[in-house]
C-alpha cells in the first residue's frame, strides 16, 4: 500500500486510495510528526521520549514501553497488509530508534520544496501554474498541531518561509506575464501579514504601478519606509529606494512590456475578469479551472500568516481619508524622531498594544514584537526604558491560560531582572506595572510570586490614586484569584471595580474587561440575568469601538446559556459549541483555543448522563489528562480508566479548576476509585454554590452541589 503524508497543514496519512488512515490518539501523531521533521533520518528512542514529553511533566517509568506501543500501531496503521512478523518496511528500526523510510514523493513539503524549486528553471507561464499548485497543497501552517513543540520549531519556520518565497513568486511570475491586477489582492494581504519584508512591499507597489495606480504605489511605498523605519530602526533598503525614485520619474522599464502600461492596465481592468477556461488576450495562457465538485484544497488565493490559514476579506491597505492621516502622521513622526531615539521603542510598544486588541494576526504579531521590542530596550542598559517598555502593555486579559508560555516566561524573567536594577529613585508606578506584569504572565503556574506581585502592584497602585495603573493592576489580581474553588464572588467584586473605575475614567478595554469578568462570575453563581446584562454591556462597547475578540467570549457564553436553559436538545446544543468554536479560528489565542471544544462536548455529554466521545483523533489538548478515564470508560475498559485516575494530576487552578475536578469525579464515581472521590470532594467543597465550569463564561457540568451529593453517597458506602 502506498502511503502519503500531509505536513502542510494538520499532519495526516492517506492511502494508496487515498482515504484518511486512522493515526489514533495525539501521541501517535506526535510520534509521526517526529519522525517526519527527521525526514528519513534515525531518531533514538530516547530523544523520542524527551520530546513527546517536554514542557508537560516527567515521562512515566515506562515511557520507552509507550513509545514503543505507539510505533507498533502505527506499523499497523501504515501497512496493515503487513504479515506478522514480517519486518516493517516504512517505519523501521534502526540502532537505537526509528526512522520513517518515506518516499520522496510521499510527503506534501518535500514535494513542495521541489515544487518551487523547479518552478525557477520553468517559462513564467509554466511556472506559475506550478506554483499556484504547489501552493493550493497548503491546508494550514505547516504541522499545525504541534505549533507550541520545540522539535518542530525550526522545520516550522523554514517551511513558513518558504511558503512566503513562493507567494512572492507567483506574484513575480504574474507581473512578468501582464497580470499585475490579479497579483495586488494577494499582494496586499501579504504585505498586511509579513510587514518587515520588503520584496512583499516593492511587489505591491510594482503591481499597483502598472495598474495605473500611481499615487496608491507610493503611498504603500512610505507606508513600507515609516513601519521599518520606526519599528525597526533601519531604512529601507535600496531596492525599495531605487523603485520609489523609479515610480516618481516614471522610469520606461517599469511598464509590464511591449504594450505599455496603460495597454497592460486596460486588458486586465477593462470588461470585468477574463475568462478562466480559455486563452486571454495579449498571448496570457489559460488559467486551470476547478472540476465541478472538486473539493481538494483549491490554491490559495491569499497571502495568509503562519497560524491563519482561513481567509477572510482584510481591509484595504491603501487609499482612503484614514490611510492618508495615518501616512501623514507616521511620516512626520519619522522626520521629527532620529532613527535611534529611544523613545521610538515606546512609541512602539503603545502601538503593538493597541495592535493587540483588533484579535487574530494582530494580537498574535504584537506578542511577537512585544518580546523583541524588551529584548532591543534591555540591549541599551537603561533599566527606567526597559521597565517602561515592559510595563506599557496593559493589554487586558481574560483567560487564565497563557497563549505561549515560553515568551511569557521570558517577559516575567525580564521584569523581575529589571525591577532588581531599577535605581531607588524610579517612580513607583514605572515599579507597579513591572509588578502587574509579572501577576498577569505568570498566571497558571502556580508559583507564589504571582499572587504577591498582584497585591504590591494594586497597593502601589492604590497609593498613588492612579486609575489606568489601578485597573493594570487589578487585571492582575483578578489572574491570581484561583487558589482555590470556589472564588468567584471574590472575582465578581473585582470586575465592578474594574467596570466603575474604567467607566469613570473612559479606559474602555478595562471597561470590557470588567464586564467579561462579571460575566463569568455571574454565570458561575447562576445568575443568568446579570450575566446577560454584562454580556450586552459587553458588545456594545465593543461595537463602539471596534474590539471584535469580545464577541468570541459573548458567543461562547450564549452556548453556556443555551446548555444550562434546559430547553435544548444535545445536538442543538452541539452544533451551537461547533459554530462558536469556528469563530475561535484564527482569532490569535491557542491558549484558549487548543482542546476547548472537545472539553466543552465533553462537559455536554456528561451532563446529559452520555459517555464521553471516543473519535480517536480528537485532540484533547491541555485536557486530555482530565478526558482520558472518561473516554476509557465509553470504550468499555474500566481498568485504563483506573488506571489514568491513578496518575491523573490536580488541575491547573484557573478558570477551569471546578469543571475538571468534576470530570474527575465522574470517573471515580463509575469505577469506585475512593483516594480520587476523597480528592474531589475536599477541593470541590468550597464551590458547592456554584455551577461547575460556568465560571469560564464558556461551559458547564451544572451544581457543583450534585456532584458533592454524590461523592458524599458513595463515600458513605463500604470500602
Amino acid at each position: 500500500m502506498e502511503v502519503a503524508f500531509g505536513v502542510l497543514g494538520p499532519v495526516s496519512a492517506w492511502d494508496g486510495a487515498g482515504d484518511v488512515i486512522a493515526l489514533r490518539g495525539p501521541r501517535h501523531r506526535a510520534v509521526l510528526a517526529r519522525l517526519l521533521v527527521a525526514r528519513r533520518r534515525v531518531v533514538p528512542v530516547g530523544r523520542l521520549v524527551e520530546d513527546l514529553w517536554a514542557g508537560r511533566e516527567e515521562p512515566p517509568a515506562d515511557a520507552v514501553g509507550a513509545v514503543r506501543t505507539f510505533v507498533a500501531a502505527l506499523r499497523r496503521a501504515l501497512e496493515p497488509e503487513r504479515p506478522p512478523r514480517a519486518p516493517a518496511r516504512l517505519l523501521v528500526t534502526e540502532g537505537p530508534g526509528y526512522a520513517l523510510r518515506a518516499a520522496p514523493e510521499a510527503v506534501d513539503a518535500w514535494r513542495f520544496e521541489r515544487a518551487v524549486t523547479a518552478a525557477g528553471a520553468l517559462p513564467e507561464d509554466r511556472a506559475l501554474v506550478r506554483l499556484e499548485e504547489a501552493l493550493g497543497w497548503w491546508r494550514g501552517p505547516a504541522y499545525a498541531d504541534f505549533g507550541a513543540e520545540t522539535w518542530a520549531r525550526a522545520e516550522r519556520s523554514r517551511l513558513a518561509e518558504l511558503r512566503l518565497h513562493a507567494v512572492e513568486r507567483r506574484a513575480e511570475t504574474q507581473l512578468a506575464l501582464g497580470r499585475a491586477a490579479e497579483a495586488v489582492p494577494d499582494l496586499d494581504a501579504h504585505a498586511a501579514d509579513h510587514p518587515w519584508r520588503e520584496n512583499a512591499w516593492r511587489l505591491l507597489a510594482l503591481a499597483l504601478y502598472r495598474t495605473g495606480r500611481q499615487g496608491d504605489a507610493l503611498a504603500v511605498l512610505r507606508r513600507a519606509r515609516t513601519l521599518l523605519v520606526e519599528q525597526l530602526g533601519t531604512d529601507p533598503g535600496p531596492a525599495l529606494r531605487r523603485l520609489e525614485a523609479d515610480v516618481l520619474a516614471h522610469a520606461p522599464h517599469l511598464d509590464p512590456g511591449p504594450g505599455g502600461l496603460l495597454e497592460g492596465a486596460r486588458a486586465q481592468t477593462v470588461g470585468g475578469p477574463p475568462d478562466r477556461g480559455r486563452a486571454q488576450p495579449d498571448g496570457e495562457p489559460p488559467r486551470p479551472a476547478r472540476a465541478q465538485g472538486d473539493d481538494s484544497p483549491p490554491a490559495r488565493t491569499q497571502a495568509q500568516a503562519d497560524g491563519d490559514p482561513v481567509e477572510r476579506p482584510r481591509p484595504q491597505a491603501v487609499g482612503g481619508p484614514a490611510e492618508h492621516v495615518w501616512a501623514a502622521a507616521t511620516a512626520a513622526y519619522d522626520r521629527t524622531v532620529a532613527a535611534g531615539a529611544r523613545v521610538r521603542l515606546e512609541s512602539t510598544v503603545g502601538l503593538l498594544r493597541d495592535l493587540a486588541v483588533t484579535g487574530g494576526a494582530g494580537l498574535e504579531a504584537a506578542r511577537g514584537h512585544r518580546l523583541a521590542a524588551i529584548t532591543a530596550a534591555a540591549e541599551l542598559g537603561d533599566p527606567e526604558l526597559t521597565a517602561r517598555v515592559i510595563g506599557a502593555y496593559d493589554v487586558p486579559a481574560i483567560w487564565t491560560r497563557v497563549d505561549d508560555p515560553r515568551p511569557a516566561a521570558e517577559t516575567v524573567a525580564a521584569a523581575e531582572r529589571t525591577l532588581a536594577v531599577l535605581p531607588p529613585d524610579a517612580h513607583l508606578a514605572v515599579r507597579a506595572r513591572l509588578l502587574a506584569t509579572v501577576a498577569l504572565e505568570s498566571r497558571g503556574t502556580r508559583s507564589a510570586r504571582g499572587p504577591q506581585a498582584a497585591r504590591q502592584a494594586e497597593g502601589i497602585a492604590r497609593r498613588l490614586n492612579d486609575p489606568a495603573l489601578l485597573v493594570f493592576a487589578l487585571n492582575g489580581v483578578f489572574m491570581q484569584t484561583f487558589q482555590r474553588a470556589g472564588l468567584a464572588p471574590q472575582r465578581d467584586v473585582i470586575g465592578a471595580e474594574l467596570v466603575a473605575l474604567s467607566a469613570r475614567h473612559g479606559l474602555v478595554t478595562h471597561e470590557v474587561l470588567g464586564h467579561l469578568v462579571r460575566l463569568q462570575a455571574r454565570s458561575a453563581l447562576a445568575d443568568f440575568t446579570g450575566a446577560d446584562r454584562h454580556a450586552a454591556a459587553a458588545e456594545q462597547l465593543a461595537e463602539r469601538h471596534e474590539l471584535p475578540l469580545v464577541g468570541v467570549f459573548t458567543q461562547w457564553y450564549r452556548v453556556l446559556r443555551l446548555a444550562e436553559s434546559g430547553s435544548a436538545r444535545l445536538e442543538e446544543v452541539a452544533t451551537a459549541y461547533q459554530d462558536a468554536a469556528r469563530r475561535l479560528d484564527g482569532a490569535g489565542m491557542p491558549g484558549l483555543e487548543h482542546g476547548l471544544l472537545p472539553l466543552a462536548l465533553l462537559c455536554l455529554r456528561v451532563r446529559h448522563g452520555q459517555p464521553a466521545q471516543t473519535d480517536e483523533h480528537i485532540d484533547w489538548g491541555p485536557y486530555e489528562p482530565w478526558a482520558r478515564p472518561l473516554v476509557s470508560l465509553a470504550q468499555g475498559q474500566p481498568n485504563y480508566a483506573r488506571t489514568a485516575l491513578r496518575s491523573l494530576p490536580e488541575p491547573p487552578r484557573d478558570l477551569l479548576f471546578e469543571a475538571l475536578w468534576c470530570l474527575a469525579a465522574r470517573a471515580a464515581l463509575t469505577v469506585g476509585d475512593r483516594d480520587t472521590m476523597e480528592r474531589a470532594r475536599d477541593e470541590l467543597a468550597p464551590a458547592a454554590l456554584e455551577l461547575a465550569g460556568a465560571g469560564s463564561g464558556l461551559l458547564t457540568l451544572g451544581p457543583v452541589a450534585r456532584y458533592l451529593d454524590d461523592l458524599a453517597g458513595a463515600l458513605r458506602g463500604p470500602r
